[in-house]
C-alpha cells in the first residue's frame, strides 16, 4: 500500500509514483475533504485533529500494527492530545507548567481537559504525557478515525477468543494527503499563497510543524522521509513543548528499559 512519493525523495513511503485515483489532494489537515476519488462510507466532511493524524502515520496500512514500539505509541499520542488542546487554544504553557485558558473550545479531547482543569495544582508538560499515556487513549483515537471511514478495526484471536483490535486502512486518502502536506513543508514549501486564500492557512501550518516535531520526537518522522532535514527537524521538536515532554518522557522510559535488561 506504501510507495514513494511523487516528486519526492527516494524511498519516502506513502505514496506511488504515478499517484492513486482514490487520493485527494485537497484534503487538509484540519478538515479532511474527500470530493473526488471518496470511499461512499466516508464523510464528505471530516475533522482530522493531530492525535488522529499522527496515530494514522504511525499505523501500518495493511495489517494496522504499529510502526513504532507501543510505549512510543502510547507517549506520543498523550503529547498530541496536549498538542491538540493548546492549537484550539483551550491549554497553555505559563511557565514550566501546563495550565487551563477559559477558553471552552469544543475537542474530541474533552475528559483530558477537564482532568486538567481539575487539577488544583499545576503539572509540567511531561507529567502530563506520563498521565495522559495509555491504551484506553489510543483505543479512542483509533475507534473514532473508524466510525470516519478512514481505518476498519479488525478483531484478533487468540485461542479462540477476541483479545485484541488492529485497525488497517480503509481509506488512504485523509494518510496521502497528510504526506503531501508534511514532504511540502519538510521541502521549506511557501504557504504565503494559501494565507492568502484562507483565512486558516496559518492555522493548519501551524498544525502541520507540531505534527512534524511529534513524528520526530516518535522517531517516525525519519522513517517516512529518510531524505528529511534532520537538523531542522530536531530544532522543531527542541522548540515546540509538547514534543520536548514526549522526547523527555521517552528518554526515562528507555532509560528504565536499560537498566531492567541489566538487572
Amino acid at each position: 500500500m506504501r510507495g514513494t512519493l511523487p516528486g519526492g525523495p527516494a524511498g519516502v513511503e506513502g505514496l506511488s509514483p504515478s499517484g492513486d485515483s482514490g487520493r485527494n489532494p485537497h484534503v487538509v489537515l484540519t478538515g479532511l475533504r474527500h470530493p473526488v476519488g471518496m470511499n461512499p462510507e466516508t464523510p464528505t466532511t471530516a475533522e482530522l485533529n493531530l492525535p488522529q493524524a499522527f496515530l494514522l502515520l504511525a499505523t501500518n496500512d495493511k495489517d494496522g500494527k504499529p510502526e513504532v514500539p507501543v510505549f512510543a505509541l502510547r507517549t506520543t499520542l498523550a503529547g498530541a492530545i496536549l498538542a491538540e488542546l493548546e492549537l484550539i487554544g483551550a491549554i497553555e504553557l505559563q511557565g514550566k507548567n501546563v495550565r487551563a485558558t477559559r477558553a471552552a473550545p469544543p475537542t474530541d479531547f474533552q475528559r483530558e481537559l477537564d482532568l486538567i482543569r481539575g487539577k488544583s495544582r499545576p503539572h509540567t508538560p511531561k507529567r502530563w504525557v506520563a498521565m495522559l499515556e495509555g491504551r484506553a487513549e489510543v483505543q479512542r483515537v483509533y475507534e473514532r478515525m473508524a466510525s470516519l471511514g478512514i481505518v476498519e478495526p479488525l478483531g484478533e484471536k487468540h485461542l479462540g477468543v477476541f483479545r485484541s483490535t488492529r485497525y488497517p486502512e480503509k481509506d488512504h486518502g485523509p494518510e496521502a494527503a497528510l504526506l503531501g502536506q508534511l514532504e511540502a513543508a519538510l521541502a521549506g514549501a511557501a504557504l504565503a499563497g494559501a494565507a492568502a486564500a484562507k483565512p486558516d492557512a496559518k492555522a493548519a501550518e501551524a498544525r502541520t510543524t507540531a505534527l512534524i516535531a511529534l513524528l520526530h520526537a516518535a522517531g517516525l518522522l525519519g522513517k517516512l522521509f529518510p531524505a528529511a532535514d534532520r537538523v531542522r527537524a530536531d530544532e522543531l521538536a527542541k522548540d515546540y513543548w509538547p514534543a520536548r515532554a514526549v522526547e523527555d518522557e521517552l528518554r526515562l522510559i528507555r532509560l528504565a528499559q536499560e537498566e531492567a535488561a541489566t538487572l
